[in-house]
This record gives structure tokens, C-alpha cells and sequence, in this order.
């Protein structure tokens, strides 16, 4: 049951971020940092985000493998196959239930998609079943490393990719700015407060990160 649970809460949480991406997208009022960051890094080099996208992750990858490859697991190869479909899917809704959305509209969008990203990031990160490569750079800084907490580790390395792809052309919106300042502290509150408790439900346990 407890093996159960777990997998349940990686496979939401890795979807619930797919969805959130798709509000974001149709929000347009600013992309991910990591995002930010990939469409920066391919300016330097006049290529595409998608070729970067698979370069910048595979290379964070191998870092992962070699720093604490604990982080790579069931969630990650789940990150990879369904959060562009759940995203795709998300956007594909919303531009019919919105076609032209109002700009009350697309800020709501936006901080539900934020709010539901801190969320869904704390509910596979409590899973411990593997994160996604850029997760999983802070998550090793604060729990293998010590080095900082884990939102404050978070929000160092949003900025990092922000002022990576302000320094290289990309434009940057709201979205942006408070995803780099408050995504780390959020996902923190929701993974003490709501998602370790969901997981053990009384049951003590060690973590793992």
C-alpha cells in the first residue's frame, strides 16, 4: 500500500506539472525558468529550443548520474513520456474553453499554474521515486550537499537560468519573476505541510534525499 501510494503521487504530481506547463503556455506572460534558461543557451548557438532541451537535460542527467543517481528513477522516465502530452493536452483545452482569453483571464491562468507547479513538484518529490534532471540540481545542493534549504537552493538556481536568458535574448514576463522568487519556498510548504503527511499518514519514515 505504502509502495502504492507512492507511485500514485509521483505519476500525479508528474502530470499535474504537464497541466500546469499547458496553463502557462496559454497564459503567455512568461515561461519556467528552466525554460528561460534552454531558449537562452540556444541563441548563443542560432539553434532551436528542442535540440537544446534534449543537449542542456542530458548533460544535467549525467551530472545526476554521477552526483546522487538516486534522483533518477520511475518519476523521471514519467516526466519524460507524460509531461509534454499532459501540457499539449492542457493547452489544447484551453484554447477551446478560451479562445481569447482576457488578461484577468490569463493572470489567473498563471498563478493557478504556479501554485498547482509548487504542488505537483512536492508530491513526486516526497514520492522519492526520481525527478526530473533540473529538479534534481537543487534537491542535491540541499539534501547531498547541505549547502543551503532546499528553497533557497530553488531559487538560486531559477535565477541562475533567468539571468542566463535575459543576458541571451529571452524575453522574460511576471510569470517568470515569480516562479524564480516563490516556486522554491511554495513547493517547500506544500511538501511539509501536505504531501509528507499524505505519504506516511502517521507512519515514520527516513528520507532519502
Amino acid at each position: 500500500m505504502y509502495q502504492f501510494k507512492r507511485i500514485t503521487m509521483a505519476f500525479c504530481g508528474v502530470t499535474l506539472c504537464g497541466l500546469c506547463v499547458g496553463m502557462l503556455q496559454k497564459a503567455n506572460l512568461g515561461v519556467d525558468p528552466f525554460t528561460c534558461f534552454v531558449t537562452g543557451i540556444a541563441n548563443i548557438f542560432s539553434s532551436t529550443y528542442s535540440t537544446f532541451y534534449l543537449i542542456l537535460t542530458g548533460i544535467l542527467l549525467l551530472l545526476v548520474f554521477v552526483l546522487r543517481r538516486h534522483y533518477i528513477g520511475i518519476a523521471t522516465i514519467i516526466n519524460l513520456l507524460f509531461t509534454g502530452i499532459a501540457a499539449d493536452v492542457m493547452h489544447a483545452l484551453l484554447d477551446v474553453v478560451f479562445p481569447h482569453p482576457t488578461l484577468v483571464i490569463r493572470w489567473g491562468l498563471m498563478l493557478i499554474a504556479i501554485v498547482f507547479t509548487c504542488l505537483a513538484a512536492a508530491l513526486y518529490f516526497t514520492a522519492d521515486l526520481g525527478v526530473s534532471a533540473y529538479d534534481a540540481i537543487a534537491l542535491i545542493a540541499a539534501y547531498k550537499y547541505r549547502l543551503l534549504p532546499f528553497k533557497y537552493c530553488r531559487i538560486i538556481t531559477d535565477s541562475i537560468c533567468v539571468l542566463v536568458g535575459f543576458a541571451f535574448d529571452v524575453t522574460l514576463g511576471m510569470g517568470t519573476v515569480i516562479t524564480a522568487l516563490f516556486m522554491g519556498p511554495l513547493t517547500q510548504w506544500f511538501k511539509v505541510h501536505l504531501a509528507e503527511p499524505l505519504l506516511t499518514h502517521g507512519r515514520s519514515i527516513k528520507t532519502t534525499f
